[in-house]
């Protein structure tokens, strides 16, 4: 057994592994294709070879007919099957209560193990595991998405991401306290800390820099301008760095003025895999780190530059506890033809463009609620927050949106209601029905306040 948990890190040595700040830009990514390609090999190959001494790869890996020699190199990933998070609880409930896909064997020489959970947004909450090596591997990269964005240790940074079991807050703070030093301010959820209490923190800490999932964002904005606090002025962040759907930024300016705003992408299971650099022109994906494939979310075939289709993601560092090959994420996205334009040779994310195991299909136009948000955020009697219900009735789906205005006065909407009805019909491409609702009506729905990733659909068929 070795000394503890940082000796299993190698902090040192990680960093070298996968640099952050200038290390990075002087290093990762500056390798052109020959050389990228060659450190991705070696990791791969170590990735594989922890693999087959998982069980749940075993079973998953022998079952579609694949030996250990079948697999040698990169070439030959898309002969691997692919997995989700429904193989994943498959294996918890075959195997209770942790499953099968992780390495842990209890044994006198266990490795250390953080334990988390995602947030159950797309059904029951799955257990998430990290040995000391992989947890710190993803706080330092989410550290280089942080530096690259401009993040130093001279911000004071105010994070809405949640804690309990879910793995969004305690990652933040271990990535922000482990390598970029900035003064965090972890005020978590509003089930948390209040949203007034948050706004006042703000101010009281001269905030620069907001983390967190947009929608929680663009509400504290809402809650400062009820208190008679203009963002921007009275609190003058510089820098917003979270997770926006499609067309995101614009709302999220006009929220904060004056903050510069950024995106990036990960899951709970792998950790950050792309994020937007200053040339705001998709998501860098850290590809010394990563592997991503665009699936077909039918037939799970590669597809190619510009095609949307489901994120499929090897973790290169995940060689410890629960490594994760081919991991079809089911979040929807494509890649940026060529490459960008600040001299990093990695592929760009387009963003999270939905999720296709909550998608709608409406008369044959398939819908993605998450999406609704960036349309409804473009019509300003609306303050961007709703709720879809997809619905039957008399033998034929509908889907509800729900929309909440930004006054209370509800007497005369007719106008608002069509004029929201028409856009989304023009922007969607099928019809959908709306409600309006005051300030604060689909909050319970949604859970806002309680849950670092709202619910945009309810499945009521």
């Amino acid at each position: 057994m070795t000394n503890g948990y940082f000796d299993e890190a190698d902090p040192a040595r990680l960093l070298v592994e996968y640099p952050i700040g200038e290390a990075f830009l002087a290093g990762p990514a500056r390798l052109d294709a020959a050389r990228l390609r060659a450190l991705q090999e070696r990791r791969f190959s170590a990735v594989m070879r922890r693999g087959w001494q998982i069980p749940f790869y075993r079973r998953l890996w022998r079952n579609a007919g694949i030996a250990p020699d079948d697999i040698r190199t990169l070439d030959d990933l898309a002969r691997l099957p692919t997995f989700s998070k429904a193989d994943l609880m498959a294996s918890v409930e075959a195997h209770p209560p942790l499953g099968d896909f992780h390495g842990m064997d209890g044994g006198a020489d266990r490795r250390s193990v953080v334990m988390h959970t995602t947030s159950g947004t797309t059904g029951a909450p799955q257990p998430l595991f990290f040995g000391a090596w992989d947890r710190e591997a993803q706080n330092a990269l989410l550290a280089r998405a942080y530096r690259l964005q401009g993040m130093s240790e001279q911000d004071i940074v105010h994070s809405v991401y949640g804690f309990g079991m879910v793995n969004g807050g305690h990652y933040v703070r271990e990535a922000i306290l482990h390598f970029v030093g900035a003064l965090l301010l972890p005020a978590g959820t509003g089930l948390e800390t209040r949203s007034e209490q948050q706004v006042a923190l703000m101010r009281r800490f001269g905030v620069t820099a907001i983390v967190g999932f947009a929608d929680y964002i663009l509400k504290l904005a809402a809650v400062a301008r009820e208190q008679g606090l203009e963002p921007g002025r009275d609190i003058p962040v510089r820098m917003i760095s979270g997770h926006l759907s499609t067309d995101g930024h614009e709302a999220m300016a006009r929220a904060w003025p004056g903050a510069e705003v950024f995106d990036w992408y990960g899951v709970g299971d792998t950790g950050i895999i792309a994020a937007e650099g200053p040339d705001h022109d998709g998501m860098y994906i850290w590809e010394d780190a990563h592997l991503v494939e665009i699936l077909d979310p039918d037939r799970l075939v590669p597809l190619g530059e510009g095609e949307r289709g489901n994120i499929c993601v090897t973790v290169l560092f995940k060689n410890t506890i629960y490594p994760v090959i081919r991991f079809n994420t089911n979040d929807v996205s494509s890649i940026v033809p060529g490459r960008g334009g600040i001299g990093i040779n990695f592929r760009r994310l387009a963003g999270f463009q939905g999720r296709s195991d909550n998608m709608v299909k409406l008369r044959g136009v398939n819908v993605y609620p998450t999406g609704i948000g960036a349309i409804l955020g473009d019509i300003d009697e609306l303050n961007g927050e709703y709720v879809c219900r997809w619905i039957r009735r008399h033998g034929q789906e509908a889907l509800i949106v729900m929309a909440e205005t930004r006054t209370s006065g509800l007497e005369d909407s007719a106008p608002l209601l069509r004029r929201t009805s028409e856009v989304l019909r023009q922007r969607l491409g099928v019809g959908v029905e709306v409600e309006l609702t005051p300030p604060g009506g689909t909050a319970r729905l949604s859970q806002l306040e309680s849950r670092q990733k709202p619910i945009r659909l309810i499945d009521e068929r």
